[in-house]
């Protein structure tokens, strides 16, 4: 693929071909072998096993352990660091070309060890097959999208010059950064979030999500075999209160990119706003926090297209999205016939073990998601009608049905906080200006659909409702690197537009030389 061919996207596997099936189950199969394996912590090219361990388990099958990952500590958080900055020195000089190189090989690695890295996937965090396939291809994307992109931006930007001198304007890495990745895409936003620091020429610590720590290990091998330099990643997950902290505290950080939840972003924002002693930089804070996000539907909208959307929008991957629909605002004379259609729609949902193909929603991703989700249900019969779902079993695993309450007031806590679980509630618009007053009412601004034919409301819409990813007669999840770059407003985050333009330039800084001739 040459830069002047148009990006294409890693097509996702297509089950229904009983090739595939069968090669999907055989990576599954190849894969049971290597569950409970331990993984060493990576520092400066040196794998350092600890006696303290994260414990990975099934979330579908608590009894099995996925892997036994080393705990960094502060003392190995700041071994971490000097071995980032030593490489830093080394990398920063780079060709940008043999950067973006080693993303591209680790994109055909990837490519070929596609199922694999899926089947992991469905292991540690649960993910049905689709999901996990739309992973995987994510990830790929990513690497792809970025190594391109840095290719673009290699030359810099063109300024004008005046007779008698030359003017340029590059763009140079940042230096050492910290890169704190989320369990619910635990391959796509992790080497999402990497790569693009990496091609950039900036040196990074990766604390995956404690979770999914054996997808983040697996990955990291990938990158080694694809030619990264050492010291360039170093691989240190630990506790965010011990090793988190410290590290977006540290004076030689320069930048976070964070992708977790809204009360960790705001922590990580306001920490690293502070200058410490020997700082001599502002840190860049990238963070992408979360939303409540609403599928809205208009009075003339394709009612059926509107249950489905608002269905698989709210129960993809158990609700464990920032992008998920767990808000759906209806025009007061559809309202009974799309949620009749929906809770039709939900009931037909199978769920169960990920690793089962035709299983559509597994388990939520560990007994603390659980244990919230339920309580949320709990509100919910006091704030609304359950309508759909409502049991969870966590006996073997930490299955919860999908869930529907009817009926739910707009300022309801139910309308209004971060669920994160398979929880939709439903709420009645008396007109259009009820329903965009209703889609902006949160601390959020993500994502959000709007389900209509009607050109009017369409645009105003697309003027009126505060997201920033904003999706008409489709669902609200389900963007695509290069296609729909993604990041949100308001308490959703910095807005850094993922697999966007402009996402590889907040990871450098931009140097203007002027030479007189």
């Amino acid at each position: 693929m040459t830069l002047t061919e148009k990006y294409t996207h890693e097509p996702f596997t297509d089950f229904t071909i009983e090739e595939n099936a069968n090669a999907f189950k055989a990576a599954l199969k190849a894969v049971q072998p290597e569950m409970g394996k331990s993984y060493p912590l990576m520092i400066g090219g040196e794998s350092i096993t600890t006696e303290e361990q994260i414990i990975s388990i099934n979330p579908a099958n608590k009894e099995e352990v996925i892997g036994r990952v080393s705990k960094a500590n502060k003392e190995l958080a700041r071994k971490a660091m000097q071995a980032a900055l030593s490489a830093f020195e080394t990398w920063k000089k780079e060709d940008p070309e043999v950067r973006a190189n080693i993303l591209f090989r680790a994109a055909e690695i990837l490519r070929e060890r596609k199922h694999e890295f899926s089947a992991y996937l469905v292991k540690e965090a649960g993910k049905p097959w689709k999901e996990a396939d739309a992973d995987t291809a994510e990830a790929i994307d990513f690497l792809v999208f970025y190594g391109r992109q840095m290719m673009q931006l290699k030359e810099g930007a063109p300024v004008e010059s005046r007779k008698g001198e030359t003017n340029t304007f590059n763009y140079i890495p940042l230096g050492v950064g910290i890169i704190i990745s989320p369990f619910n895409f635990p391959l796509a936003i992790m080497a999402g979030t990497a790569a693009a620091a990496i091609v950039a020429g900036n040196t990074i610590l990766l604390k995956p999500a404690n979770n999914t720590p054996v997808i983040a290990a697996k990955f990291v091998e990938l990158l080694q075999e694809a030619g990264l330099p050492e010291g360039v990643l170093n691989y240190i997950p630990g506790s965010g209160a011990e090793v988190g902290d410290y590290l977006v505290d540290h004076p030689k950080t320069r930048f976070v990119s964070f992708t977790g939840s809204r009360e960790v972003g705001c922590r990580i924002y306001e920490r690293a706003a502070k200058v410490q002693p020997g700082q001599i930089w502002l840190k860049r804070v990238i963070a992408e926090m979360g939303g409540k996000d609403t599928v809205v539907v208009d009075k003339e909208a394709d009612l059926d297209l509107a249950a489905s959307s608002i269905v698989y929008s709210a129960f993809g991957f158990s609700g464990q999205k920032c992008s998920a629909g767990s808000r759906a605002v209806v025009h007061q004379d559809v309202y009974d016939e799309v949620l009749e259609k929906a809770i039709a729609l939900t009931n037909t949902l199978s769920i169960g073990n990920p690793e089962d193909v035709n299983t559509y929603m597994g388990p939520v991703i560990d007994q603390a998601s659980f244990n919230k989700i339920t309580k949320y249900i709990e509100i919910g019969k006091e704030e609304g009608r359950l309508a759909a779902g409502g049991q969870g079993d966590d006996s073997r695993g930490y299955f919860i049905q999908p869930t529907i309450f009817a009926d739910v007031d707009e300022q309801a806590r139910l309308m209004q906080e971060e669920i994160f679980g398979p929880v939709l509630a439903f709420c009645k618009a008396r007109d259009f200006d009820h329903m965009m007053e209703i889609a902006n009412n949160t601390d959020y601004g993500l994502t959000g659909a709007l389900i209509s034919h009607n050109p009017d409301h369409i645009q105003r819409a697309k003027e009126e409702f505060h997201v920033g990813n904003l999706y008409f007669n489709r669902g609200c999840t389900g963007a695509i690197v290069g296609y729909q770059p993604f990041g949100g407003f308001n308490m959703s985050g910095t807005d850094s537009k993922a697999g966007g333009p402009d996402y590889l330039i907040l990871h450098m800084q931009a140097k203007t030389m002027s030479e007189t001739i």
